[in-house]
């Protein structure tokens, strides 16, 4: 069956400027981090992808080693492209990552200019793809100079392999020297992807002042903490398809406390008070940074993406509710 978008797609969102560039990202962004890997339902994975298209969430955010098996997250992805999204590509922004193990040998890892540059021409034959917008380096290299890692990033943009560059999971220090050189190299850093939560917090301690001195965007990942910021473990068990049941996954059964539980609980009655599901107020609260982009949601059903947009409708904190959410976290 041909796809065909909602037409009043772009009504739905709301788009934000990633620092001081041109590029504007929508507020909710969707991860293929999880369920769109070999070991997934082709059909849901398209579903969620062509469902998030159509309420207005142009990006979409992939890594050479999502799967699992590593790869397949962007080779489902290439599927979509070919068989729904080609016509839409000028609408997509669509990025990828690399400096985590990719294959065997010395060049599969990390941050050198070999392996970069080959694990996205990789990337790009397994998505069907001239270019990607966004292309990250996805963690720190303690034994490659930061100045090779972020000449490779100039010059992938330079080869045509990718509009933007970016950085991940890297701490405030490296991300200002960083940002120093690709600034000098003449292709500025655009977007930095950290991991931030209610419960993980360390972006708060200088890398986010650092994003606003720099001029850089922010776009946080794992926002509900692999769904422990949901209702899924309200009840206390660990529902069938959860993440936390998948011996793939990244939220372990023991991470599920029952500290994090009490206050989770005491976070969703906040959340109802507000008219909102706990994931949405989680969502506002990550988005309450003005240097905040967006939030990259993960999906396993459509349902999901609808609940994450919703979030836009209600953004606002007061004080008051601040404070209550700082008692119950501490």
């Amino acid at each position: 069956m041909n796809y065909l978008p909602n037409e009043s797609r772009y009504k739905t969102m709301r788009y934000n400027r990633s620092g001081l560039s041109g590029l504007k990202l929508p507020a909710v962004s969707l991860g293929l981090w999880h369920n769109f890997g070999g070991v997934d339902t082709f059909s849901n994975s398209r579903a969620m992808a062509l469902r998030a298209f159509d309420l207005g969430i142009t990006h979409l955010d992939l890594a050479n080693n999502y799967g699992p098996p590593p790869g397949s997250a962007e080779e489902t992805f290439g599927q979509i492209i070919e068989r729904d999204l080609r016509p839409h590509r000028d609408e997509l922004i669509i990025s990828s990552k690399a400096g985590y193990t990719m294959w065997d040998g010395p060049y599969g890892d990390w941050g050198s200019r070999k392996y970069l540059v080959s694990s996205l021409d990789q990337s790009l034959k397994r998505m069907s793809l001239e270019y990607v917008d966004i292309f990250y380096h996805h963690r720190p290299d303690p034994e490659t100079p930061l100045e090779e890692t972020m000449q490779a990033l100039d010059y992938i943009v330079r080869s045509g392999r990718a509009l933007y560059v970016g950085i991940s999971n890297y701490p405030a220090d490296k991300t200002s020297e960083a940002a120093s050189i690709l600034r000098e190299l003449g292709t500025p850093c655009l977007i930095h992807q950290p991991a931030y939560s209610m419960f993980n917090r360390w972006v708060e301690d200088g890398l986010l002042a650092t994003l606003e001195d720099e001029g850089i965007g922010c776009i946080a990942f794992s926002p509900l903490a692999q769904g422990l910021l949901t209702n899924k473990y309200l009840g206390g068990g660990i529902p069938e398809g959860s993440r936390a049941s998948k011996a793939h996954g990244f939220l372990k059964p023991a991470n599920i406390t029952d500290d994090k539980l009490d206050k989770v609980r005491k976070l969703n009655e906040m959340a109802k008070a507000r008219e909102q599901t706990l994931a949405q107020m989680a969502l506002a609260w990550v988005l309450r940074h003005s240097v905040m982009t967006s939030v990259l949601i993960g999906a396993s059903k459509v349902e999901q993406i609808d609940d994450a947009v919703g979030t836009l409708d209600h953004l606002d904190f007061t004080l008051s509710e601040l404070e209550q959410i700082e008692t119950i976290l501490k």
